[in-house]
């Protein structure tokens, strides 16, 4: 997931849960209970980084920036630097045009414009949003009108109340929602409900990324939107063979600009709001893109406390949640052995045969949070970079680079990664572009044809307790957890040639 949650804390305690057990076995409960004693005790003072320097997350010697305040990209003919900054949590953000761009904040449900790397002093909308968890203002798109305009999508946790007036009485439980908005004379104007999604139980895995595709549609993730897993939230397109009838969480979903279905590769196409769904069986997402060669879609997805994902999404493509994560068999919500073609064909549901599972194209065995997805369709950085994916991390920090191959149906992955798992942070050294951006939410690539990273890029409270130092401060080299309600200021990189002014 993108921001550390109780889920989050609760998967890791389960995972030192197990290895604890493990380790009593070997020796003994009294020396485990002295080693591991830190493991259980109190947070000492712990404390939030509200100081404006920069502090960088990734692991071991990617941390490291040849200039202070910046992250630091390997390829030594590049480098990072900051386009804008105080935008207060920030999730998302398009181009309107060079120099001109539209972000959100997640928690105040604004909409902000940045024109030359100025951030404007008045949003250009406001809106009421849930801001519990990993509800909020959450994602962006545009896209061309017939006619020619433009339509800004907006895809937010919709309250009924306002979270900044302290008026505490909702009408209704909040709902994930996407509108679509004319961008004219410089405002946003004429708002029309496009799609109405449950957000219950939440307050995570809201997903919220959207991409438009080759086919001008509107591509949107959501997520399961149920972060403790209570099983009356659970539907089919959790893979659960008796469960209820999607009711649109757990997925891809895709409609017109117009907010209408499309029966074309949906998996039910008769009944709503199963036909929505282009692909499902996804815990929780915050990256999906069209290859601009191949027009084939990929996404990114987060596991629980392992087995985060980049996958190669055909039409009905099915992930695997909630009974496979990464290559993983969940047992009991625990990680199990690799899932076998059989456990596929007994465990996972299909739809009448339209839905589809598939392998992971590169797994992460330890979480690293993946967020934003992008293909970079620019020569700026030459060959080496044109048309290849670019994945971002909220955990560690990173940017990571992949090639495909030659029939891009594929990740070109060699050596250790052969076999498409990261099983540690070691082993994804070799695909990692850049390290010490924080906590990473969306990757663009500009009108210019520069990358473009957007970041919180301030520590907080970190909740693993074990890494806390006596003095209240993160242990170097681990990621940060975020406080949902926090305002931690927003940062837009953009990667640029050394030698450019």
């Amino acid at each position: 997931m993108i921001y550390c949650s109780t889920t989050y804390v609760k998967d890791l305690i389960h995972e030192s849960a197990i290895l604890l057990i493990r380790i009593l076995v070997l020796l003994g409960i009294l020396t485990s209970f002295t080693l591991f004693s830190p493991l259980f005790s109190p947070p000492i003072n712990p404390v939030i980084d509200l100081t404006s320097s920069f502090r960088a997350y990734s692991t071991e010697d990617l941390s490291t920036s040849t200039q202070p305040g910046l992250p630091h990209i390997f390829d030594i003919n590049l480098r990072a630097e900051i386009v804008s900054q105080g935008i207060n949590f920030p999730t998302s953000f398009v181009f309107l045009g060079p120099d001109d761009i539209l972000v959100l904040e997640k928690n105040s449900g604004q909409v902000r414009r940045i024109v030359n790397g100025t951030l404007l002093e008045q949003p250009l909308l406001k809106v009421n949003v849930s801001a519990v968890g990993e509800s909020g203002m959450l994602g962006i798109e545009t896209a061309r009108s017939n006619s020619g305009s433009t339509y800004v999508f907006l895809y937010f946790t919709e309250s009924s109340r306002d979270n900044t007036s302290g008026n505490s009485s909702a009408l209704e439980p909040p709902r994930n929602r996407l509108y679509r908005y004319d961008w004219y004379n410089n405002t946003l104007s004429n708002p029309r409900l496009l799609v109405d999604l449950p957000a219950a139980p939440g307050p995570s895995h809201n997903g919220g990324r959207i991409t438009i595709g080759p086919d001008n549609n509107v591509y949107f993730t959501v997520g399961d939107m149920n972060s403790a897993e209570l099983e009356r939230f659970l539907t089919r397109a959790e893979n659960i063979i008796d469960g209820r009838d999607p009711d649109g969480r757990a997925g891809i979903l895709r409609v017109t600009l117009d907010g209408q279905p499309i029966q074309n590769d949906s998996l039910v196409v008769d009944k709503y709001p199963l036909n929505l769904y282009y692909a499902y069986g996804i815990r929780n997402s915050f990256g999906i893109d069209f290859d601009p060669l191949t027009g084939n879609l990929w996404d990114t997805e987060n596991g629980p406390y392992y087995g985060d994902e980049i996958n190669l999404v055909s039409p009905g493509f099915n992930s695997g949640w909630n009974k496979v994560q990464g290559v993983w068999e969940i047992e009991g919500g625990s990680k199990g052995s690799p899932m076998s073609n059989t456990q596929e064909s007994n465990m996972l549901v299909k739809f009448n045969g339209q839905g589809k599972y598939s392998d992971p194209e590169f797994t992460w065995a330890r979480n690293v949070g993946p967020t934003a997805l992008k293909f970079l369709n620019s020569e700026k950085y030459g060959k080496r970079y044109e048309n290849d994916i670019f994945v971002s991390d909220f955990h560690k920090g990173n940017l990571y680079h992949f090639d495909l191959t030659e029939n891009r149906t594929a990740l070109e992955l060699d050596g250790i990664l052969k076999d498409k798992v990261a099983d540690n942070q070691d082993e994804a050294k070799s695909t990692v572009f850049g390290g010490g951006f924080g906590g990473i939410t969306d990757i663009e690539v500009g009108p210019d044809g520069y990358l473009y990273i957007l970041s919180l890029h301030q520590g907080g409270y970190d909740c693993r307790l074990r890494e806390l130092t006596a003095t209240g401060q993160v242990l170097p080299g681990e990621p940060p957890c975020i406080l949902y309600h926090s305002q931690l200021q927003g940062t837009i990189f953009r990667v640029i040639p050394e030698n450019l002014s």
